[in-house]
Parts: C-alpha cells; structure tokens; sequence
C-alpha cells in the first residue's frame, strides 16, 4: 500500500513520477498526487485514479527538475483531496510518506501552539510541518533531526522550496530505495516503480537519511554517521504488468499458476538443503520445531504446510498470525527455525514479527518469499524465492499456489535430513512436482463449468465453505478470495465443526462449497454433507472423480481431473479462485482493486 517515487534531474522529471505512480498502481491506493518545484511549490491532486492525476498535470502544463509523488492508501483520514499527498507546510515544505506515526497527535498538539495550522486529517502533514517548524538552512541534517521525533514506521521523501537542487528521503519500517542515473537520482518505494528509468539501485536500511542531488548522495545511518550501502543492478520485469488477452490481471495470474509452478520448481533436480542457501544444511539439522509466520493469504499456506511438517518431517510446527505473535508472551526455542512467508518481502506485521522472534534469540531463519531484493529475504538467514513473477490484482493466486510449492520443497528436505524421506518416496513426490504444472492446466480446463456456478453465486449475499484435514486451509483461502472481491460475505469451517454452531446457519439461500478429494477423510466429509442437505442446504462440491459423489437434488459436483495426493491443496485452491473471480465479474466489482484493500501492506 502507499507509493512513493521522487527524482532530481536536469530534465522534466513529471513523466518519470507519473510513470512510476503507474507501476505502483497495483499495490493499491484511493488518492495520489505529485509536486515539483517550479518557482516555488507546485502540485496536483486526485481522488481517483492515476490516469486522472495524469490528465490534470498535463492540463496545467505541471512541470519540474525535482519533484515527489505518491499513492496514498487511507489511514488517518478519509480519501478525500486534502488528504492526499504530498503535503506543503506554508509552501516551504513539500512532503510523501509512507507508514503510520504513532505519536502525531502530541508532535500536532505541540506545532498547534506555536502557530501552525492543520488542513488535514493525517498523520503526515505533522511530519511537513515538524520538518519546516525545524529547519535551519540545510533540509538534509533537518530531516536527521525530525526523524528522531518521530514513533512508528515511515519513509518519507521531502524538498523545501530554499533548497530546489535536492530530495531528502528516510525510512524505518517501511521501505525506501535509491536509484541512480546519469546526472539524476530518485526515491521509491519499490524498484519496480523506477523500471526503465535506471536499473542501479540501493536498498536503504532501517533508519537511513539520504540526501539526493542530481551529481551526488549521500546516505548516513540512524547514528547519523556516513554509511556505504550496495549497488544492485535489478532487473525489474516490465513486461509482466500488461494485461494480454485477459479481462483482469487476477485472471491473467490464476492462468499464469502452471508456469508460475514451473518456474519455483526450476532447477530442483533432487531434494536438498541447498535449495535454500549455503548455510542450509548446517542450519536445517540443528532445529526441532518450527514457527510460521505470516498474514493473510500467506498465513494459510503455511497452516498447510503444518500438515506436511508434520506428517511428513515429523517435526512439531506452530502458525502464528504475524500481526499478533509479537503482541503476545510465548516460550521461545532457541532450535526453531522461524518461517516466514510473503509476496512482497515487505510485510510490515510479518517483518516486525521476524525481528521480534530474532530478539527472543530464535537466530534460525527462513524467508519464503517472491522478490529477491526484500527486506524480508535481506534479514534471513535461508530463502527460498517463489518466481511467481509479478503479481498486480490485489487477491493473491499465483503467489499462493507457488508459496505452498516452496513449503512442500522445505517438508521433503527436512523430512530427507532427519532420515524421514526414502528414495522411493523422494523419486515419488520429486515425479508429482514436476507433473505438478500439467495437473493445474487440467484444473484450468474447468472453468467454464465454474463459470455456470458463479451466476448463482452472484446472487448470494453469504456463503459457507468446508474442508477437511489439510484441506481446511484451503477451505479458508476460498472464503477469503471470495469475500475480498465479490464482497459476499463468507466464512470456512473444518467440516466436523457444522454441528458445533454453523449448521444453524444453513438454509436453501445458503451455498456451502465443499472440497472433497479422495483422502481418508472423504467418509467422515460425506457425513457432513449429509448434514448440510438435512436443513435444505445447496452443496457446491469439488470432488476427485474416485469420490463416489455424484450430483442430486441439492447437490451441485464439479469433477477434479485426479487425485493428487499430498499435493491436492495446490490442485484444489485453483478452482476456488476461479469461483471468486467470475462471481466477482458477474456482480461488477473492481476485482483487480478490492474497496478497502492494498496489495503490499506496509503499515501495521
């Protein structure tokens, strides 16, 4: 959420941030805005989307050397204009941010009494003003000082009008990064925003200031003192942003899943430690237990990988949602190896739970994640990178199905190093991995039928999904999907817990989607289903073709192409993905950008 890009040029420099918004359209926003300088500050604002802010710099001619622009995901504030970035502090200051500050209302309080005056509601216009309230001519060692004031996460990027030949950016708990070019420098949020603009790029670190000019920078750390940090050449992928033949980017990556697959799976020609870096197999022998860690879609792929663990490593595994973990008293073990899992790499929950468990001395480390330049793969000692590519719709699909392809690879090596895994069973799963991508493309071919289902469920406001076993997360990652685009409300049991309370919620308005593969559960399943049709529910079942399940009044079957074993969450999330999305086209909801949703949730 909240996108940041900021240049000092001796070009125009306003195409370069527009551009750069548009590469951060898909981690979600409800306003954005830029401001250059231009004898003196100048800026546009918008509530919609970028196109719009586009539109109005091009009517007014908005042009500039040195600029910052943003997209804005509402916190503190309703998305209206005059909450939206960038702010001015009495056309001096021109500030973006990222984040939350914690203690804006007593830093607010205090710029009140010595005359300042609020135009918005956000946290972020404290920052414009506490900056110009404590300037001295020089904005760089300025900044230094206010961010000392500052509690909570931020990265922001700011210029003063009395200094026009340099951007000033900081950060602490939320990403910021460098690029350099040829007699210019930017700020961002994210690499990708600067794609085609420069591929050089620095990650700064927590706490880091950095001054930038067109022919130099300068960065110091959070002791103020100078600080080198490294030059990356990242190849951002461009190309993966455009939509094809597809109606929605969500469509287009559900599709994208066999490749995605292929790709994570690429190299893999034997299970072993190194798969997840040098230091590995050192790493992996000495622990006994595992900790997950993880919000959201991730966090469910890990409750999956629970099963795996320990079924097949044999090794006690605990999930935690990663927004809570730190808030709570637990027993650290100084021999678990921390997981943690995320799309982006720049989790904000996930990361301050990563160092929360690193504090209590739980040293072994591992980041399962999609980029390989993220804070998260940077403060971990092993990872592993999904290369599901580029994701753009905010509800995540391929970076899901490829999450629980790295897990499964985890479970079989640590299950191979502590002597759990035999060759026949490692020739075995190693042979369903790399069929893997052609069992998701007979998963794909479904969707015509799904299609016919999701004209039904248009016309619902709630729904129940069921699963069983290691299908019971994936049971939860279809409420999930289904209520974060189609906005029907949707909730997911374990199918032994109808009875316990859910089953008085079903009638015949109450679609109950049920995953029913060919494991040693389905008995116990179809009982529960029976439960379902006693009340008069509607059963919407994905079952293996070898389940005996066949369609009756009441009971709507949709045949998986085969059973798949272990592997059977990753086959059977796909067709529940492809439910959300076409119930979501048919109730004309904005499925690539979710009310109230972001993709990339940098804020706790």
């Amino acid at each position: 959420m909240c996108g940041i890009v900021g240049a000092v040029s001796q070009r125009n420099i306003v195409p370069i941030l527009i551009e750069g918004l548009k590469r951060l359209e898909y981690r979600g926003y409800d306003s954005c805005g830029v401001a250059v300088y231009d004898d003196g500050l100048k800026r546009a604002r918008s509530v919609a989307r970028v196109a719009e802010l586009d539109k109005q710099v091009q009517e007014t001619k908005l042009s500039g050397v040195v600029g910052i622009s943003h997209t804005r995901w509402a916190t503190h504030g309703a998305p209206v204009t005059a909450n939206a970035h960038p702010h001015f502090s009495r056309e001096k200051i021109a500030l973006v941010h990222n984040g939350i500050i914690e203690n804006y209302e007593e830093i607010r309080s205090e710029l009140k009494s010595v005359g300042f005056q609020f135009e918005s509601q956000t946290d972020t216009e404290v920052v414009a003003h506490l900056i110009h309230h404590l300037y001295d001519g020089d904005l760089f060692r300025t900044v230094q000082r206010a961010v000392k004031r500052l509690h909570g996460a931020y990265a922001i990027a700011v210029f003063c009008k009395d200094e026009p030949q340099r951007v000033v950016g900081a950060r602490f708990g939320s990403p910021l990064v460098v690029g350099l070019g040829e007699r210019e420098n930017f700020l961002a949020s994210d690499a990708m925003a600067l794609a085609g603009t420069t591929n050089r790029i620095i990650y700064l670190e927590e706490g880091d200031v950095v001054d930038l000019q067109r022919e130099r920078y300068v960065i110091t750390d959070r002791n103020d003192q100078a600080a080198e940090r490294e030059v990356r050449v990242v190849h951002a992928h461009t190309g993966a942003a455009e939509l094809g033949p597809y109606r929605h980017f969500m469509q287009k990556e559900i599709f994208e899943q066999p490749r995605a697959v292929a790709d994570t799976l690429e190299g893999v020609e034997g299970i072993a430690a190194d798969l997840f870096g040098d230091e590995a197999e050192s790493v992996l022998k000495r622990v006994d237990s595992l900790l997950i860690l993880a919000c959201g879609t991730s966090y469910y792929s890990g409750l999956t990988a629970k099963y795996w663990l320990e079924a097949v490593a044999k090794l006690p595994t605990q999930v935690e949602i990663a927004s809570e973990y730190r808030y709570r008293e637990s027993v650290p073990n100084p021999n678990t190896l921390v997981v943690v899992i995320s799309q982006s790499g720049e989790t904000a929950d996930t990361l301050a739970a990563l160092k929360h468990a690193q504090s209590l001395g739980m040293q072994h480390t591992l980041a399962i994640c999609n980029v390989a330049t993220s804070a998260m793969v940077r403060l971990t000692k092993l990872s592993y990178l999904t290369r599901a590519g580029v994701e753009i719709g905010v509800a995540s699909t391929k970076a899901f199905t490829t999450q629980l392809t790295a897990l499964y690879l985890l479970t079989l090596t640590l299950a191979k190093l502590r002597g759990a895994l035999s060759a026949e069973r490692e020739a075995a799963a190693l042979k369903n991995l790399r069929h893997l991508p052609a069992a998701l493309q007979s998963v794909l071919a479904l969707e015509p039928q799904i299609i016919a289902w999701a004209e039904e469920f248009a016309r619902k406001e709630n729904a129940l999904f069921l699963g069983r076993g290691r299908h019971y997360p994936i049971a939860l990652e279809g409420a999930l999907k289904l209520k974060e685009i189609s906005y029907i409300h949707a909730e997911a049991y374990p199918a032994g817990e109808l009875k316990h309370g859910p089953l008085a919620l079903v009638t015949d308005q109450m679609p109950v989607v049920t995953i029913a593969p060919n494991d040693e559960l389905v008995d116990k399943l179809k009982s529960n289903m029976q439960e379902v049709r006693a009340r008069g529910g509607q059963l919407y079942v994905f079952a293996d073709a070898d389940t005996h399940i066949a369609s009756s009044e009441g009971i709507h079957v949709i045949r998986m192409p085969e059973h798949y074993g272990a592997l059977s969450p990753i086959l059977h999330v796909v067709p529940l993905q492809l439910l959300a999305y076409h119930t979501a086209c048919a109730r004309g909801t904005d499925v690539d950008k979710p009310r109230n949703l972001a993709k990339s949730v940098t804020v706790e």
